[in-house]
């Protein structure tokens, strides 16, 4: 395990008006009205993608609080090939995906039309917005190595 570059608690002492925007930005997605387990969902799976285990052990804690199925959290990772996972929460992560991979590439019509299928308007803005965020927070976290937040009675690893 390597260690942290920088505690989450330095970072926030240097740059407090960071974690303050990022916070607002999120809670701001979460007070949207998308349904929260998705929304954890797609933190889940941008974290893995960007390697960030700050981030994945928090989202891991609140999609359990939230009572996400363990069987998804044990699947998030092969959500495509799971079978388990509703078409609501299949469009969320695949537009998760394709934003978190945008690099070099342009974002599709028809990727674009996928997730409008299953969300309205204006819940693709505040899931965007979502997962802009977990991004943000995922390139912090994995660029310092915030060493994950271990819960009591909730181990930091599966």
């Amino acid at each position: 395990m390597s260690p942290p570059r920088l505690t989450y608690d330095a970072f926030a002492r240097i740059a407090p008006a960071t974690p303050q925007a990022l916070i607002a930005m999120g809670r701001q997605a979460d007070e949207s009205g998308i349904d929260k387990q998705i929304v954890e969902l797609v933190k889940l799976r941008v974290s893995q993608l960007n390697n960030c285990a700050f981030c994945l052990q928090i989202h891991l804690n609140v999609a359990r609080k939230l009572g996400v199925p363990q069987e998804k959290l044990d699947l998030v990772a092969t959500w495509e090939e799971a079978g388990i996972f509703s078409e609501r929460e299949c469009a969320a992560l695949a537009w998760a995906e394709t934003l978190t991979r945008v690099v070099g590439q342009s974002i599709s019509n028809d990727a674009y039309g996928s997730v409008r299928r299953h969300f309205s308007e204006e819940e693709v803005a505040f899931l965007s917005v979502s997962i802009a965020t977990i991004n943000a927070w995922n390139r912090l976290g994995a660029a310092f190595r915030f060493a994950p937040p271990i819960q009591k009675g909730v181990p930091a690893t599966a």
